[in-house]
């Protein structure tokens, strides 16, 4: 089946929905890498133009990955949910935008349909929208989770505490967690990206965090972003694991060049329900994704890197998470060439997570070696924050020493929160307040809240 459409005197045609989709994205490097992209803004113009007209149905029918050939494309098949779909069956493409755009698409509404949004219909009407659609309806959408804290409410911001460390040094971990806690940060989770694999050190490393957590009773919860399986091991060793982490992507091939299965994911899934160590809720698993990791494993089968992010979220959104991370950046200008790109892709992957009913967050970041810098963060932050992104990252000084890129610092939340008027995690705030480390207006104290944990940390140390 092919599309074909005419603009002026040239005709375009397109010999399947794969290649409609790749041509009608807006250009990334990482298309065009792969040969995908279209080849002059015309074209890619004129793939939008019939993708618009295209019904909705189109995706219940034609798979942009065999469902034979890929167990990503089963899970979302078989657990589209027809009647959450029946209200926007009858729509094209370009109908579904105008429709999300209007009063009608309420954020009761959106909740609804979620389940009967296939990552496929998401790609393909952010394909269609501008900046300000996406911030728009992003934002109309919420999503919220609970474990030991509730993450998501309307007008409210997270953030994760990033201690990373070269050498996973106990006290360089701890010095940057109550650096962290100290500006208010670390309700949606305080993770470590270990340097070392090995399940004794990791192991380690989750104790001195649950020790931090539970010597302050801190209303958060920690994570070693080590690979599932090593949490899995760790839980039948007795370790103190809150969360369970993976990293996935949106196809069988690419989940494969991780070491994991979607089965293997389930039991990462019900290992950590057995420890029953939320307080508040049991959404315990936290993924991590980016755009362009399907091709960098030679696993994208010429599906465009944006569908396959959106597929990345039906695999995260099959096991309830508390916290999924589109780490928009990190990549590389291989796959998202400079800020424009970054700012677009971040954008993207926030509104396409929030439609399917996902709990986005998002690294705001780069490196150095793409054309981007500070300014170009500053931006996406401000404009993810007005979208409603559930959590960004905290790390110090905004550079990462041990993974070498950079983020965002523990002083770009406090700038949000004062332009947007977000708060915290309902039981984080309080327990901030109890600390004497914000006042009753959220900002910091002027209190000996921080400089309290520090000398409590100080004595644990001696």
């Amino acid at each position: 089946m092919g599309y074909r459409v005419a603009v002026g005197r040239q005709s375009y045609v397109f010999a399947d929905l794969k290649e409609l989709m790749a041509k009608a994205t807006p250009l990334r490097s990482g298309d065009r890498l792969a040969g995908l992209a279209a080849g002059s803004m015309e074209e890619m113009m004129a793939a939008k133009i019939a993708l618009a007209d295209l019904p909705l149905r189109s995706f219940l029918h034609e798979a942009l990955i065999p469902y034979e050939q890929d167990e990503v494309t089963r899970l979302i098949v078989d657990t589209h949910d027809a009647v959450a779909f029946a209200p926007i069956a009858s729509l094209t493409v370009g109908e579904f935008r105008d429709w999300l755009c209007s009063e009608a698409a309420t954020t009761e509404v959106l909740a609804r349909l979620a389940p009967g949004v296939t990552p496929e219909m998401a790609a393909a009407v952010s394909k269609l929208m501008r900046n300000q659609d996406l911030i728009l309806v992003a934002r109309k959408c919420s999503v919220v989770t609970r474990f030991r804290n509730t993450i998501g409410l309307p007008g409210r911001l997270a953030v994760r505490i990033q201690p990373n460390h070269p050498t996973d040094d106990a006290a360089g971990i701890l010095a940057s967690t109550i650096d962290g806690l100290s500006y208010g940060c670390g309700d949606a989770v305080i993770g470590i990206n270990p340097a070392s694999d090995s399940t004794q050190r990791i192991g380690e490393l989750l104790r001195l965090l649950d020790g931090v957590i539970a010597r302050f009773d801190i209303p958060t919860q920690a994570c070693i972003l080590t690979h599932v399986t090593s949490s899995i091991a760790l839980i039948e060793q007795g370790a103190p694991v809150d969360l369970v982490f993976q990293s996935v992507a949106g196809t069988q091939a690419a989940n494969a060049s991780f070491g994991v299965t979607l089965s293997v994911l389930q039991e990462g899934l019900e290992a950590g329900l057995s420890q029953k160590r939320g307080t508040v809720g049991d959404n315990l698993m936290y993924f991590e994704t980016g755009q362009g990791a399907a091709l960098s494993a030679n696993a994208h089968h010429g599906v465009d890197q944006q569908t396959l992010e959106a597929r990345a979220y039906a695999v995260c959104r099959a096991y309830r998470p508390l916290l999924v991370n589109t780490v928009v950046g990190f990549i590389g200008p291989e796959y998202l060439y400079d800020g424009k790109q970054i700012i677009r892709a971040g954008l993207e992957d926030h509104f396409c997570g929030k439609l399917m009913g996902v709990p986005m967050g998002c690294d705001i970041c780069y490196t150095n070696h793409a054309e981007a810098d500070q300014d170009d963060m500053d931006t996406l932050l401000t404009l993810l924050g007005t979208a409603g992104v559930n959590f960004i990252m905290g790390v110090p000084g905004a550079d990462d020493v041990m993974l070498n890129y950079q983020s965002t610092s523990f002083h770009d939340q406090l700038y949000i929160r004062e332009v947007l008027g977000l708060r915290r995690a309902p039981e984080f705030e309080d327990w901030l307040r109890r600390m004497d480390i914000i006042d009753v207006a959220g900002r910091l104290s002027t209190g000996q809240g921080g400089q309290a944990l520090l000398t409590a940390m100080q004595d644990r140390a001696a």
